[in-house]
């Protein structure tokens, strides 16, 4: 089945909730009012519609026409606490933006919704609609799975599927068997002294010079600890110290992402880091503690549903707009956690306007970014096009049994 035809159809319908959903950005797990437009645009459709417990998600399954197996496509709902710096004309004036395309993935997840429910009676299984918050930091992936998404159809999917847009050529879609993302970690380190007077450093402890000699440590351990084979990316980000610039404080603290990409690389970066902070702390009569809190796992494609996935795609755009990627990416995305119990892929969609180079392009997150919605067309119907081959397949290969 087709759906690029019926998908640019509906296209003007997915650009207007897209702008809504943009001029609105929301936050985190609490997210009233994009819950409200995506129910407001699925109204119509025969599907079975939860909402959750703890967040703001929504959960529709499209129950077909013949039994069979389940699929979950997702979409993820947050925005970012970034002041938006862009001149669009449906712009976010209430200092958060949709700088990650999370208005998009919406809107096109809306879009794949209303194309298999025309088509309802030619699948044989279920498709389920993952509308998550929190996405961005605030585990909503681990919730909603919490809440029973995987299980809404009453059996787990045999697949799962998710697209993100990222800046590149426009229409462009990638992705790769294997490692496709890092997992996401997040370090912490406290050392405490003894402070005193600014002019008397012999009589005080200062964790300052000890926190300021841990950065370049750290630097130094992520490419020298590491192989360059299975890599890792450590950036500090945050140094707090004392408030008064005559006072040696007690503490000074670091704060900073880890980004990993395997088991092994996790361990041993947790172990390093550890000793690495009191090591350091010792050496200066200090003392330091280690807070290592790991957030989402390695994204990890399952290898026969990527390749189907790139060869349907590669069938309904196109071998130039479906290239298999030769590399992970350092970032991180708690769709891992479903495809850590559903055998899936996750793709990425270049979406940079055509007016704008892709090779300088303002990246996901930054208040400048600019995706065209003119890909939401394509979003939805290659969502589609995966949950209808993977059920109707199914349905085929049962036939001939």
């Amino acid at each position: 089945m087709p759906f690029l035809a019926e998908s640019q159809s509906l296209l003007p319908r997915l650009v207007a909730l897209r702008r809504e959903l943009h001029a609105d950005p929301e936050v985190g797990l609490d997210l009233p009012n994009t819950q409200k437009r995506i129910l407001e645009a699925l109204e119509g459709l025969d599907l079975e519609i939860t909402l959750g417990e703890n967040c703001s998600s929504v959960t529709a399954v499209l129950r077909g026409g013949e039994p069979g197996p389940a699929v979950l496509l997702r979409g993820d709902m947050d925005a970012l606490p970034v002041a938006e710096l862009t001149d669009l004309e449906y712009a976010s004036k209430n200092g958060s933006m949709h700088a990650c395309g999370h208005d998009l993935h919406v809107a096109g997840l809306v879009g794949a919704a209303h194309l298999l429910a025309a088509q309802q009676q030619d699948l044989a299984g279920s498709v389920i609609f993952m509308f998550q918050p929190g996405e961005e930091g605030w585990h909503g992936a681990e919730t909603m799975i919490a809440e029973g998404v995987l299980d809404a159809a009453g059996e787990r999917p045999v697949a799962a599927y998710g697209i993100h847009v990222r800046p590149g050529p426009l229409g462009v879609f990638r992705t790769k068997p294997g490692t496709l993302m890092a997992g996401a970690n997040e370090l912490r380190i406290t050392v405490t002294g003894s402070g005193g007077h600014s002019s008397q450093p012999q009589a005080a402890l200062d964790p300052v010079p000890a926190v300021a000699e841990m950065v370049t440590a750290l630097q130094n351990m992520a490419t020298r600890r590491f192989s360059v084979f299975d890599p890792i990316v450590l950036t500090v980000t945050q140094l707090e110290a004392g408030e008064a610039i005559n006072v040696i404080p007690d503490t000074a603290k670091l704060g900073a992402s880890v980004r990993t990409l395997s088991e092994e690389s996790l361990n041993r970066v947790i172990m390093e880091t550890k000793a690495l902070a009191e090591g350091i702390a010792s050496a200066h009569g200090l003392r330091a503690e280690v807070d290592f809190n790991v957030l989402y796992p390695v994204t990890v494609n399952d290898a026969a549903r990527t390749d189907e996935a790139l060869r349907e795609l590669r069938e309904l755009f196109g071998m130039d707009r479906v290239i298999q990627s030769r590399d992970p990416l350092m970032g991180s995305e708690d769709f891992s956690l479903v495809l850590e119990q559903v055998p899936g892929t996750f793709l990425f969609l270049g979406a940079t306007p055509p007016e704008v180079d892709p090779a300088t392009a303002d990246w996901n997150h930054s208040p400048r970014v600019l995706f065209d919605d003119s890909v939401l067309a394509d979003q939805a119907a290659a969502l589609a096009q995966l949950a209808y081959n993977r059920l109707t397949e199914d349905l085929g290969a049962e036939q001939e049994l």
